[in-house]
C-alpha cells in the first residue's frame, strides 16, 4: 500500500495507515462554482459554454489527483521569487495583507507606549493602526503640496528623541521624495518603513520603490493595480539578518531548522532592533501565490496602459491653466499610476476642489480624494489627540484636501470613457470660471 502525499507535518515515513495533509479536497463540484465566480454572466450562451466546461471538469476529476498543500507551499515560495526577481530584493515575504507586513516590520522596531511614529497627514487607517492599538504617539506630518506625499521638510522639524520611526507613503503610487528622507533617518538613527500599498513597479531615481527604506509593505487588496485574489501583501526588507525571522514572522515563529524532544520544530521569539516580539500568523495560501505570479509577470503591461492614460489626461488638461495636471514624464520619477492625481487653483478656477467634485458627479465622473486627513477620525479622538491643534501642524494637508485635490482612475476605461473625463474635467471648470 502506497503512502499519499502529505506535508511536513505527517511526513514520517513509509506508512500503511496515511493522515492527509489537507482535510477535505475540493471537488469538480466545488472549482465549478470558482469558475462561475470568477467569470461570471448570465443567458443561453453562457449557461450552453458553462456546461460544456462542466463536463470537461468532471471528466479531469476522474484522472487528476488534489494539491497535497493549499497554503505555505511552492506557490507562495515561486511568487516570492518571481516579486524579489521584478523588485530586485531578497528574501521577501508574501503575507494575508499589507497591512500584517506593516505590523512585523513595528514589531521589528519595538514600537510601543511612549515611542513615536511619524505617518503622513494623508493616507489609510492601516499605515496607523498598529502603532495607535500598542499606544505608541502618532506625529502626522504635512504633506508636498504637488504631490500629496509626505514632506521631508516638515519630518525633519517633528522628530524628537522618541521618534523610533518613519513611514512614508507613496500615494496613488506616485514616488516620496525618498533621498532626503533616508537622510534625516540615518542622521537620527530611525527606522523607515515604505508604505508602498499603491507602488508595486514605481520607480525612484533608477530603484524600486520599496527597496530602499529598511521596510516597505506592497499590497495586492483587489483595488490595487495586481491583487492576489483579493487580498495579500508583500514585505521586504534591507536589514540582512532579519530576512529569515521575517518569513517565520508570518506564521507563528515555526522553526523547521530546530527541534524540541520528540517533535517535529520548535518556536522561537523573533528578534528586533531593541529586544524580541512573538509573532501572530499571517500566512497566505497557494490559490493566493498562484494568482499573484500570474498578475506579477503582466505588471509592466499594466502600467504602460494606465500610464498612457495618466499622459493623454495630462496633455488634455493642459487646456485650461486653472487644472494642474499630474506629472507624468520626469526624468528620475516613474509612477505606477495607481490613480490621477487632479489639482486646481482655486482663485483661477473661480471654485475649489468640492464644487468641481459636485460637477464631476453630476456629469457621470467618479472622483474621489483617495484618502482624508487620518487625524480628522473620531479613533484619533478617542484616543486622546486633539484634532484641530494636529490640523494647524499640517496647514498644507487642510488646504489641498478640502480646496484642492481629488482623484480619477487610470484603468479599464474605454477610449471614449477615457474622452469623456477629460471632457468633462474641462468643461466643468470652464463651467466654474463662468460662475455657473
Amino acid at each position: 500500500m502506497a503512502k499519499k502525499a502529505t506535508d511536513f507535518r505527517y511526513n514520517t515515513g513509509e506508512t500503511r495507515v496515511p493522515w492527509a495533509a489537507v482535510g477535505e479536497n475540493y471537488n469538480a463540484d466545488d472549482l465549478m462554482a470558482v469558475v462561475k465566480f470568477l467569470m461570471q454572466g448570465s443567458g443561453e450562451e453562457y449557461d450552453a459554454i458553462i456546461s460544456r466546461i462542466k463536463d470537461d471538469v468532471y471528466k479531469l476529476s476522474e484522472i487528476s489527483t488534489p494539491p497535497g498543500k493549499l497554503s505555505l507551499g511552492s506557490q507562495v515560495e515561486k511568487a516570492e521569487e518571481m516579486v524579489d526577481a521584478y523588485l530586485g530584493t531578497r528574501g521577501c515575504a508574501f503575507v494575508a495583507n499589507c497591512t500584517a507586513g506593516f505590523e512585523i516590520a513595528y514589531k521589528y522596531a519595538g514600537i510601543g507606549p511612549g515611542d513615536e511614529v511619524i505617518v503622513p497627514a494623508i493616507t489609510f487607517v492601516a499605515t496607523m493602526a498598529y502603532p495607535l492599538s500598542v499606544g505608541a504617539k502618532l506625529v502626522f506630518a504635512d504633506v508636498d503640496p504637488k504631490t500629496i506625499n509626505m514632506d521631508p521638510k516638515d519630518v525633519e522639524r517633528k522628530i524628537t528623541d522618541k521618534t523610533k520611526m518613519i513611514v512614508p507613503v507613496h500615494i496613488g503610487g506616485y514616488p516620496v521624495d525618498m533621498d532626503p528622507l533616508m537622510e534625516i533617518a540615518r542622521k537620527h538613527n530611525i527606522l523607515v518603513l515604505e508604505d508602498a500599498a499603491h507602488g508595486f513597479g514605481a520607480v525612484y531615481k533608477g530603484r524600486k520603490v520599496g527597496t530602499i527604506g529598511d521596510f516597505a509593505g506592497f499590497s495586492m487588496h483587489e483595488v490595487k493595480n495586481i491583487t492576489s485574489f483579493g487580498e495579500g501583501g508583500i514585505l521586504t526588507t534591507n536589514i540582512e539578518d532579519f530576512r529569515e525571522d521575517m518569513k517565520r514572522a508570518r506564521f507563528l515563529g515555526l522553526d523547521f531548522s530546530r527541534k524540541i524532544d520528540n517533535w517535529l520544530y520548535d518556536i522561537t521569539s523573533i528578534k528586533g532592533k531593541y529586544g524580541t516580539s512573538v509573532a501572530g500568523n499571517s500566512s497566505t495560501t497557494e490559490i493566493q501565490g498562484l494568482g499573484l505570479q500570474l498578475q506579477v509577470a503582466r505588471n509592466e503591461k499594466i502600467i504602460a496602459e494606465r500610464r498612457a492614460a495618466a499622459e493623454y489626461l495630462t496633455r488634455r488638461f493642459a487646456e485650461n491653466p486653472a487644472i494642474i495636471p499630474q506629472k507624468v514624464n520626469e526624468k528620475d520619477i516613474q509612477p505606477s499610476f495607481h490613480m490621477y492625481l487632479l489639482q486646481i487653483d482655486p482663485e483661477k478656477a473661480g471654485g475649489d476642489i468640492r464644487v468641481l467634485k459636485d460637477k464631476l458627479t453630476e456629469k457621470g465622473v467618479t472622483n474621489i480624494p483617495h484618502f482624508g486627513p487620518l487625524y480628522r477620525f473620531d479613533v484619533i479622538r478617542e484616543h486622546g489627540y486633539d484634532r484641530d491643534l494636529i490640523a494647524k501642524t499640517c496647514p498644507v494637508c487642510e488646504e489641498v484636501f478640502y480646496k484642492r485635490f481629488t482623484h480619477l482612475p487610470l484603468y479599464g476605461l474605454s477610449e471614449e470613457q477615457l474622452i469623456f473625463m477629460a471632457d468633462a474635467v474641462l468643461e466643468a471648470v470652464a463651467e466654474m470660471q463662468a460662475g455657473k
